[in-house]
């Protein structure tokens, strides 16, 4: 039977990702497996974890990209930078997009990069994060970064809910049925296992435990969840 992997917020740490996958998905070509964005920021290589994914696309695996929000402020923060204008003093407009983005991780990216001017990132990886769906609908799950704007008709239509949303209440009929899963708010260990065995009750299935958490009691795990059988993997940070 083909297996369909759901993978969370990696965060730059690709020396765990390559545990889970050595140790635990071992996927075969026929899988599917869906990443559900956050694979930059915070962790020390962020290239390296775009790398390896790259490199099993390449290599003819199925993968399924979503877009998070980190993706999302990389990209707006290099978009910003190459088109920041010089005042009447030539000096060059301020970067807002970057000082924020920096803080929560970006400062990080950019060392994995070797970068010191983000104008250098290469066009591929910025085309790469850019270019990811918000979200990828399932026979019975629904897969965004973040969260949904359930008060909407169509919470679909809302492509920033789906990379930046922390609270909701879940409402599956809005959704044709479809039980929700998710990264981007990290919750112990104990409480994603409770979501698992009981997602209709829950209406969601959130699934990062906050690789970068370490030392944090029941977070610093990088999760993989086998939907077709629900088995849940997890892989302690090997990069921090």
């Amino acid at each position: 039977m083909n297996k369909s992997w759901v993978i969370p917020d990696i965060h730059g740490c690709s020396k765990t990702l390559r545990a889970l996958f050595e140790y635990y998905v071992n996927p075969a070509k026929e899988d599917e497996i869906y990443f559900l964005g956050d694979y930059i920021d915070r962790g020390p290589d962020s290239k390296g974890v775009i790398d390896f994914i790259m490199n099993l696309q390449e290599e003819g695996f199925k993968i399924h990209l979503i877009k998070g929000n980190h993706e999302e402020s990389c990209v707006v923060a290099c978009a910003e930078e190459r088109g920041r204008k010089k005042n009447f003093l030539g000096i060059r407009q301020k970067n807002v997009s970057k000082a924020a983005w920096r803080q929560y991780g970006g400062k990080e990216t950019m060392e994995s990069f070797g970068l010191r001017d983000l104008n250098d990132m290469p066009q591929k990886y910025i085309d790469w994060m850019d270019q990811q769906p918000t979200y990828r609908e399932l026979e019975k799950y629904l897969l965004v970064h973040a969260g949904l704007d359930y008060s909407l008709d169509n919470p679909l239509e809302d492509e920033y809910s789906m990379l930046w949303q922390r609270d909701f209440d879940p409402r599956p009929e809005k959704i044709g049925g479809r039980i929700l899963v998710h990264g981007h708010v990290s919750v112990p260990l104990e409480e994603i296992f409770m979501m698992r065995d009981n997602p209709e009750n829950f209406g969601h299935l959130d699934l990062d435990n906050g690789v970068y958490m370490v030392g944090r009691k029941g977070y610093g795990n990088l999760l993989a969840l086998e939907l077709t059988t629900m088995e849940l993997y997890t892989q302690y940070n090997l990069d921090m």
